[in-house]
């Protein structure tokens, strides 16, 4: 006998993490899950992240294991959605061409594999071999992290929606919330612009929105302004043969690090710096300029033109790592704010919803809770 849905879940956000907490807790039959989003699904930061699956940058060891965790939870997600959600296979390759930063990156893999991190240095031989139509210039070390992926949001977030649906789930795009009803020191409904969704619980995936909707509530989720640029481009020929992601370096003393991917419909997404960086130049000027250093490393998109894109605010947490589990002050409110949601959203999904229906506490999200900042 099927049981009767008796949980009211209401998810505020649907971007990849709203959209993965959407499918994992609609699989628990007696959840009711409600996803309101005040846009379209994806199209706040999860439509303007570079989207690199990865753990290559993360620090300390502690939140490098998180991201690891959850890079090798995505080949199982993905297993399990059995769809195309958009994940391209085959690792990130990177170079410097500067005696200090070369070595940097051999420290740095040397500590990646100290940790157990799938990453390696790799010869210009083997550089070619990989990816044929680059043009690296001076090549001083090169690494290739071979179990980085990267994910078209888009994709993921809708399959991840329609199996949420499938399993009972409502979604209301364009719903803006604009209130909480509280009783008892518990949210006990959330108002949107024209109704009310009762609930039990309510899941803040809202990324940057989250402090606005948690000051609804009594709550103050500390955030940093954190813009960024990633451009798009028109069409172009398969130029990542075998990698995912690469990362090059600076053209000369005047620009910063480049990093790129293709989508399957041939357009590349290209940014420059780190994945942290500061950047409110959305500007044709700096597409272009963006893609002409691009186009250096990559001769074979001579004919692909820029297209702007508008700024991404990233959900940034102030001390810029997440913000996990339910609140002491609100005691059926759960948060879920992070910067690297694309990389978490299996982990998140999964040890969320243990969070939430089954009451327990994860032990790997004890350093991320949001009483840390008291």
């Amino acid at each position: 006998m099927a049981s009767a849905k008796t949980t009211k879940i209401v998810i505020v956000g649907a971007g990849v993490i709203g959209a993965c907490l959407a499918y994992h807790l609609s699989l628990r039959l007696q959840n009711v899950v409600t996803v309101l989003e005040r846009g379209v699904p994806g199209a706040g930061a999860s439509g303007h992240s570079f989207a690199w699956v990865n753990a290559f940058g993360k620090d300390p060891r502690d939140y490098h294991t998180l991201n690891r965790r959850s890079l090798d939870m995505w080949y199982r997600l993905a297993h399990e959605l059995d769809a195309d959600i958009g994940i391209h296979y085959g690792g990130e390759m990177r170079w410097e061409s500067e005696t200090e930063r070369a070595t940097q990156l051999k420290r740095r893999i040397q500590q990646l594999q100290t940790w157990g991190y799938p990453c390696k240095l790799i010869t210009h031989e083997e550089m070619f071999a990989l990816e044929p139509e680059l043009s690296p210039g001076a090549l001083l070390a090169a690494s290739h992290s071979e179990a980085d992926i990267h994910i078209e949001t888009d994709k993921f977030i809708a399959v991840c929606l329609e199996r949420a649906q499938e399993s009972g789930a409502i979604v209301h795009s364009k719903t803006c919330v604009t209130d909480f009803v509280i009783r008892n020191g518990r949210i006990a409904a959330v108002k949107a612009t024209d109704t009310e969704y009762q609930c039990d619980f309510v899941v803040l995936a809202s990324g940057v929105q989250t402090t606005e909707l948690a000051s609804l509530a009594g709550l103050h989720i500390p955030q940093q302004q954190s813009p960024g640029i990633v451009i798009k481009t028109t069409p172009c020929i398969p130029v990542l043969k075998n990698v995912a992601v690469i990362h090059a370096p600076p053209v000369d003393d005047n620009h910063q690090h480049l990093h790129l991917r293709q989508l399957a419909d041939g357009t590349l997404r290209i940014g420059q710096g780190t994945q942290e960086g500061i950047n409110r130049d959305d500007s044709q000027v700096h597409a272009d300029a963006l893609l002409a250093q691009a186009k250096t490393y990559l001769p074979a998109i001579a004919d692909a033109e820029a297209v702007p894109t508008p700024v991404g605010y990233r959900p940034m947490p102030l001390d810029g790592f997440p913000i996990l589990g339910f609140t002491e002050a609100v005691p059926n409110l759960y948060v879920a704010l992070m910067h690297s949601g694309v990389t978490l959203a299996p982990l998140i999904g999964e040890m969320a919803t243990l969070e939430i229906v089954d009451g327990v506490r994860v032990d790997w999200f004890s350093p991320y809770r949001l009483e840390r900042f008291e």
